[in-house]
């Protein structure tokens, strides 16, 4: 019994459909900005290929497979990129202008962060007061993932209208008003900001924000291995009998809340530029995290002090976030709006996650098995954390996100296991109140004789 719900908890921590790096998986992102001018329109485009897919997007761009993408080829798919973008104004196709264009090295396209930038300019046509803008994006042969957003424009002679997109954001669709010279000059300010607010994309930004943290595996297996001591009393350097069930609850609300501000006040500091950090060191840091909390889990290094652990952490983890938001080319202050909905997406996501695992965790700490079920939970964590440190200070490739990702792919069955095998164990292998009392009066009596 306590080898297979040791078995099944290991298996929930690794609770998300995804790989671990909260990079990119099995997607290709493609995030485009425009900018509207009264004769031409800029576009401006992102693209980062997952790492189960980055080989296929490799090989369609180094057309002769030497491994090197020679500028030639950058080009050449810099245009086939653009070629796949049609682009048409009140119904009349309008010609694209390829204008620059850089690609990131092949290692960090592997690691899924690799980041494709592609400027492309279009012309637009004199004529009329009213017009409809229409922007298309044809799929490429990889599987692509769409974000469009649309800048305020600065000139005060247009005036957006509507912008309508498919639930895919593959087409984009604008009305825009031209007025003359001296109609724009008594545009309103409130026109301006009901403009900004069209373009903040909260739907969108909020589910981007739960699939970030659903495929951060890393983020969730820090969290949740921190919560696996949560419901335990630390006495003498180790881990002894549970708490109450409001302690344990006030104990697990603390780490996550913690963990909340912590990512919070570093994705908002990182995204709005006030700080950068380079994405390596921060990525080993994270390794270095998980590493922290499972060892914790094992022998109690800061007792009582989660809460601290998770907001120090979160504080790394935010920096992290903050490059999703850097990738999608949004403006300023678009990124005020942005970072709202992309942290409340992330909050979200993480609290479905510890929704799912807080009643097993409570019912299983209620039973003989939570000792095997923490200590070869955490083992695993450790684990985990060592091969992902090594990876990312070394470049290793090591199998620890194959294991990952194929434990991640049954989440929802494991986690529906979990809590039915938790039921199972609250009644055959319960713990006493009598049991535990004798533990705790123990326990205190032997720390008092303590020098």
């Amino acid at each position: 019994m306590r080898a297979r719900g040791a078995a099944v908890l290991i298996a929930l921590l690794l609770l998300s459909p995804g790989l671990a790096f909260a990079h990119r998986i099995d997607e290709y992102l493609q995030a485009t900005l425009l900018t509207l001018e009264p004769h031409s329109l800029q576009g401006s485009i992102r693209l980062v290929p997952g790492v189960l897919v980055a080989s296929d997007v490799i090989a369609s761009i180094d057309a002769n497979g030497d491994g090197v993408i020679s500028p030639e080829e950058q080009r050449a798919y810099a245009q086939q990129v653009l070629n796949s973008i049609s682009i048409t104004l009140d119904g009349r196709v309008v010609e694209t202008k390829l204008v620059s264009w850089s690609f990131p090295s092949l290692g960090q396209m592997h690691d899924g962060l690799g980041e494709i930038k592609i400027n492309y300019s279009a012309a637009l046509s004199d004529g009329g007061r009213d017009h409809v803008l229409l922007v298309a994006t044809h799929n490429l042969r990889q599987k692509l993932v769409y974000l469009i957003n649309l800048t305020v424009p600065e000139d005060r002679s247009l005036e957006i209208l509507s912008q309508r997109r498919n639930p895919e954001q593959s087409v984009y669709e604008v009305d825009y008003e031209q007025k003359t010279a001296a109609a724009g000059a008594y545009d309103t300010t409130g026109a301006v900001v009901h403009v900004w607010l069209q373009g903040i994309q909260f739907s969108p930004l909020f589910h981007l924000g739960m699939r970030h943290i659903a495929e951060g595996t890393d983020h969730l297996l820090f969290l949740l291995t921190l919560l696996l001591p949560a419901p335990l009393l630390a006495i003498n350097h180790r881990w002894g009998p549970r708490l109450a069930a409001r302690s344990s609850m006030l104990r697990i609300l603390g780490i996550v809340t913690a963990f909340t501000i912590g990512h919070s006040i570093t994705l908002t500091l990182a995204a709005m530029n006030v700080i950068h950090v380079p994405s390596h060191p921060i990525e080993v840091l994270i390794a270095v995290s998980i590493l922290v909390s499972a060892v914790h889990a094992l022998w109690p290094i800061l007792p009582g002090r989660e809460a601290w652990i998770a907001a120090f952490f979160g504080l790394i983890h935010g920096l992290a976030f903050a490059t999703t938001l850097d990738r999608l080319g949004v403006g300023h202050w678009e990124r005020v709006a942005g970072i709202l909905s992309f942290n409340l997406g992330i909050e979200a996501m993480q609290m479905i996650v510890v929704a799912a695992i807080l009643p097993s965790l409570l019912l299983m700490s209620r039973t003989r098995a939570y000792s095997a079920l923490r200590i070869v939970g955490a083992g695993f964590a450790a684990i985990a954390a060592l091969g992902w440190t090594l990876e990312r200070l070394f470049e290793l490739q090591l199998p620890v996100d194959d294991l990952v990702n194929a434990l991640a792919r049954h989440a929802l069955w494991i986690a529906t296991g979990l809590f039915l095998l938790s039921l199972l164990c609250r009644v055959l292998l319960p713990v006493s109140q009598r049991i535990q009392r004798v533990e705790v009066l123990s326990e205190l009596s032997a720390a008092s004789t303590l020098p």
